[in-house]
């Protein structure tokens, strides 16, 4: 069914055959969601192989962000991010702080100490009220992103489906939840930096990477976990003629696509994950929506 992609330091992340749950016997789907949700209850992590996002398509998303974050900041700064209730546009390097603090004053002195040093730009779902996408007029960009925004979204459905038979809760638990694809894809860019690490989740061709976040955590009253983790750049190449390596990190280009409930969605903890020994509910119930924009008026 699956292999390990990490580890490393009591850490495991496993890669997980995804076909065996799209369209496997009964046995190996109900395995497939086993896999799929230890996963998450333990590193958070996990790799997904055989799933069916085209890999033309990701290569022209690869090629088409590429081409956006190529042009100058006068062409970058005509589709600016603006609000984190429309959460679309550029972001310029320094623009947003990804951290664990939420009072704003904290959040920016951090911001001046330290910058982010990545520039990205989102995309939300295309009939969202109020809210359209800021697109570049770039050939062929904004039908590659909402193809694979559209791709993306059926992939979301499928995961959830799969963790809710992992939790026994029926795979169409989720559905009414994420039918809406209330969903944020980003793509960024890093320049080149200096060496540091966490653990190595490293890219495994022809896989997804997918981790649990923060809401799904509070969703499940903390039975999956949310793990802290960042971006950092490859190994560098080896100095021609020489065995030294770089010490710097040569630029680098990604895609996520954040996965989150219909914004009118009410999230209070999952029936079975409270109660008796698995104690009260931890958090107050929050609408998706007024979670998210609170998220992120802490980091930019």
């Amino acid at each position: 069914m699956g292999s390990t992609a990490v580890e490393q330091d009591g850490l495991v992340i496993p890669i997980i055959n995804f076909s065996d749950f799209l369209s496997g016997s009964p046995e190996s789907k109900a395995a497939t969601a086993k896999a799929i949700l230890t996963a998450f209850r333990t590193s958070g992590f996990l790799y997904l192989s055989h799933t069916p996002i085209p890999p033309d398509l990701l290569t022209s998303v690869f090629v088409n962000s590429a081409s956006f974050f190529d042009h100058g900041e006068d062409f970058k700064k005509k589709y600016l991010w603006t609000t984190p209730d429309a959460n679309r546009g550029y972001s310029a390097p320094g623009r947003e702080k990804v951290t664990q603090l939420t009072k704003p004053d904290e959040v920016e002195s951090l911001r001046e100490k330290v910058p982010d040093l990545k520039e990205s730009f989102e995309i939300g779902r295309e009939d969202e009220p109020g809210h359209p996408n800021c697109w570049p007029e770039l050939a062929g960009f904004r039908e590659v992103m909402t193809e694979f925004h559209r791709r993306c979204h059926e992939l979301n459905v499928e995961v959830m489906r799969a963790i809710a038979v992992g939790m026994g809760l029926g795979e169409g638990f989720f559905d009414g939840f994420v039918d809406r694809g209330d969903n944020t894809l980003r793509l960024l860019h890093y320049p080149a930096v200096g060496k540091e690490r966490f653990v190595d989740a490293r890219p495994v061709e022809g896989t997804v990477v997918v981790n649990a976040g923060d809401l799904l955590a509070r969703w499940a009253n903390d039975g999956l976990k949310s793990t802290i983790h960042r971006v950092v750049e490859p190994p560098p190449p080896k100095e021609e003629g020489g065995s030294e390596e770089v010490k710097e990190y040569p630029a680098r280009y990604s895609v996520a696509y954040f996965c989150n409930p219909n914004f009118d969605s009410f999230i209070e903890a999952i029936p079975g994950t409270y109660g008796g020994e698995k104690g009260e509910k931890k958090y107050k119930g929050i609408y998706s929506g007024e979670y998210l924009v609170q998220r992120l008026s802490a980091t930019y």
